[in-house]
């Protein structure tokens, strides 16, 4: 079990559907609900492809959310603009949340590094990117690592590319990179797979629909969740289908650590917590007043709560046998009484 409770990202994405105001709004709402950081990333559309329109480099038409849609567009329509960066980092300081980013470029390094960006975040499909994934763990900062995708010997190579670089404080994410995410391909057991791999930290994130699978995963030891968060998904935006809303956001952070506290240790025998409840366990009890020289029978005789008298299976071996004493109805039946 982490000793720390799971670390909660709310990814802000594309779902500023365009608005610096939504944007902050966004910040606002990951810190209402108590999430630890907010999340944006860096780039611009020419950052990230060329603007050429060919089959290449158009989304394939049966995509559920993005179907056909020219890179270079989607690109353009989702991207954070750069003069944006310092007032959401702004905000984010202001609410007491951290803000961070993933690069995609050195020019993103560049303005993040400017911004004194606490740590960084390598998306699924630049983990091959080795380049990238050095610069920015020679800034000395924390790196996380989403693993969509990657074989094993893809994420061990970009572990080893940041290590090499400098990097001491790496989280990798399990991950599937398919937006939304079926439940059934999130494979949580491969959480603890990649912490015996990997000996790091292991966490997750999540394009699943809900809260489920991201508590679930910390009962597999993830130690970092991110979910995209949008103010509401009936405003649409690129990433706001498999978005959750700020009073889900705010289900995540109590859950998660609801669940996290839950894992415990592996002793089995009672808890502190169920002492009293250990003295509400049956006995057996004179339930009504008896005399001397009385027989013991089922109907004077029974097993009760609490504790206190002979334990229940040794009612086959009272019964018949003959009171020593007078008892009161409430009275614990011991070997002395009979």
């Amino acid at each position: 079990m982490s000793e720390k409770k799971p670390y909660i990202v709310a990814e802000m994405s594309g779902n500023h559907n365009g608005s610096l105001d939504r944007a902050l709004q966004l910040v606002d709402a990951a810190a209402d609900a108590g999430a630890d950081a907010i999340k944006i990333q860096t780039y611009t559309a020419d950052t990230m492809t060329v603007n050429v329109d060919h089959p290449r480099f158009r989304i394939s038409s049966g995509h559920e959310l993005w179907g056909g849609d020219h890179l270079y567009d989607l690109y353009e329509r989702a991207h954070t603009p750069w003069d944006w960066h310092a007032p959401i980092f702004d905000r984010a300081r202001e609410r007491g949340i951290t803000a961070f980013s993933s690069p995609f470029d050195r020019t993103a390094v560049e303005l993040l590094e400017k911004l004194d960006a606490p740590m960084y975040k390598i998306a699924s499909s630049e983990i091959t990117d080795l380049p990238l994934i050095r610069l920015c763990a020679a800034t000395g900062k924390p790196i996380i690592i989403s693993t969509g995708m990657a074989s094993l010997h893809e994420i061990t190579a970009a572990v080893e590319a940041a290590q090499g670089a400098g990097a001491t404080d790496i989280t990798v994410l399990s991950c599937t990179a398919s937006y939304p995410t079926p439940p059934e391909f999130t494979n949580l057991r491969r959480i603890p797979v990649l912490a015996e791999a990997l000996r790091l930290p292991i966490g997750l994130s999540d394009h699943s629909l809900g809260i489920g699978v991201p508590i679930a995963a910390v009962a597999f030891g993830a130690v970092l969740i991110e979910k995209h968060v949008t103010l509401s998904r009936t405003d649409g935006g690129v990433d706001s289908a498999f978005s959750l809303e700020p009073g889900e956001l705010a289900a995540l952070v109590v859950e998660s650590e609801r669940a996290w506290q839950s894992l415990g240790t592996t002793r089995i025998g009672p808890t502190e917590a169920e002492r009293e409840g250990l003295r509400f366990r049956r006995s057996l009890y004179v339930v009504e007043d008896v005399a001397a020289g009385d027989p013991v029978t089922a109907t004077n005789v029974r097993s009760i709560r609490p504790t206190g008298g002979l334990e229940p299976d040794t009612i086959g071996a009272v019964m018949g046998r003959v009171f020593r004493t007078d008892a009161a109805k409430g009275t614990p039946l011991t070997w002395d009484l009979i």
